[in-house]
């Protein structure tokens, strides 16, 4: 099928879905899920040739770590989706109701958008994720993954169109584009006549490029430049603890810790700590003041400190103060995932009065923006933006609403 032939499918498509009775959608969650977890062998083998042809394309060791695949991923995958199944089905809520001085009664009513695009890199776990969240909203899906990851993606694709058609539902719930080129991903960007909004999951560069050039509606998940900020009134202990988690966990995602910024008053007992815990392990880029106490980091230079590394490496920037602090911090994030770590209250609150950013932590690892960990499920990703939805995207931020008005033969004078 062509690009524009796909996505009239989906458009065709997204009355059916939208009408699907709360049963149905959780029915056929549960069901895919299974199927997941019992076409594991299908998938990891589709996994193993994406992660040989991405080892061999010299794919860094963050993306290779978004791409791998285990058994324990895909059973972490298929509970995200059963966790979503559970959820309440936001659709059709009516959020209030209120009556006019002539006796219109109007109300808010929370309804599916329609057909949803996802642009992505390697990134296999969205394609489940996405479907789940689109289906339980009553959303038609069209997903196209990058060229990293297009076997394991096409070998959950199937999974998930056999889970469709064993429920009696139509595959066209949710489509696929397997062209990977770059034209494909121009072509889909155009496709506003039959796709209500588009939402890239990748690197600065797709986003960069979906924002700049689609003619679809975007919500941008952004790049994820996130900050630990090691205050002066910090427990060193948990701060050491929470900067290894957030750093080390998981390099290759967006909540990832890639920048450091301590107050000089503990940089003495702190850094030198750091420095031994990340021997051997995180590359540091440090201002002059804390290379006194790194004496293996490298000079840090402006563009460190703005990088999302994805990577085992960081930038640290000393500071005076906090007002310094959050003023760097909010020069160079991209308004992702920050936080401090303190025991004084004041200070806490300041910074999540001051800090732009869709969330921000007090004394807690990045790595929770998450929408699992949140509750939600699973997410669609983490918006950046702060129109229509920010942070992690369940399934509220896939609805739109309207207004429903009851009268009893009103007409305006």
């Amino acid at each position: 099928m062509t690009i524009e032939e796909i996505c009239q499918r989906a458009y065709e498509n997204k009355y059916i879905t939208a009408k699907l009775s709360t049963t149905q959608k959780d029915e056929l969650i549960n069901r895919a899920a299974d199927d997941l977890v019992k076409n594991t062998t299908q998938i990891l083998a589709a996994n193993e040739i994406d992660m040989k042809n991405g080892k061999e394309r010299g794919l860094s060791q963050g993306l290779l770590d978004r791409l791998k695949l285990t058994a324990e991923r895909i059973e972490g995958v298929a509970d995200g989706m059963r966790q979503v199944a559970a959820l309440p089905d936001p659709v059709g809520e009516v959020s209030r109701m209120w009556t006019r001085p002539n006796g219109l009664r109007i109300g808010k009513k929370s309804v599916p958008i329609g057909v949803i695009g996802v642009i992505y890199e390697a990134r296999p776990n969205v394609t489940a994720d996405v479907f789940s969240l689109c289906f339980k909203t009553g959303n038609t899906v069209i997903l196209r993954g990058g060229s990293a990851a297009a076997n394991t993606n096409i070998a959950m694709i199937d999974s998930l169109h056999a889970s469709l058609k064993s429920q009696g539902l139509p595959e066209d719930c949710v489509l696929y584009i397997e062209d990977t080129t770059h034209e494909s991903v121009n072509r889909f960007m155009k496709m506003d006549k039959y796709v209500d909004l588009l939402i890239p999951r990748g690197g600065a560069g797709l986003i960069r490029s979906v924002v700049e050039n689609s003619t679809i509606p975007v919500i941008e998940t952004g790049t994820g430049n996130c900050h630990i900020y090691v205050d002066e009134y910090a427990d060193i202990d948990m701060a050491l603890r929470i900067t290894d988690n957030a750093k080390t966990q998981r390099i290759g995602v967006c909540n990832a810790a890639e920048s450091l910024v301590v107050h000089e008053k503990v940089a003495p007992v702190f850094l030198p700590r750091l420095a031994e815990l990340f021997k051997g392990r995180v590359e540091l880029f440090a201002d002059p003041a804390a290379r006194k106490y790194l004496t293996d980091s490298a000079e840090a230079t402006d563009e460190d400190f703005g990088r999302e590394y994805l990577d085992y490496k960081m930038s640290v920037k000393t500071v005076h103060d906090i007002d310094e602090a959050i003023s760097h911090i909010n020069h160079y994030n991209t308004g992702h995932s920050e936080a401090i770590i303190t025991e004084s209250y004041t200070n806490a609150q300041k910074f999540l009065d001051e800090i732009d950013a869709a969330c921000v932590y007090v004394n807690a690892s990045t790595r929770f923006t998450d929408g699992n960990e949140f509750g939600f499920g699973a997410e669609i990703g983490i918006s950046t933006q702060k129109l229509h939805a920010r942070g992690p995207m369940g399934l509220e931020a896939l609805l739109s609403s309207k207004y429903i008005i009851y009268g009893n033969g009103q007409i305006r004078e």
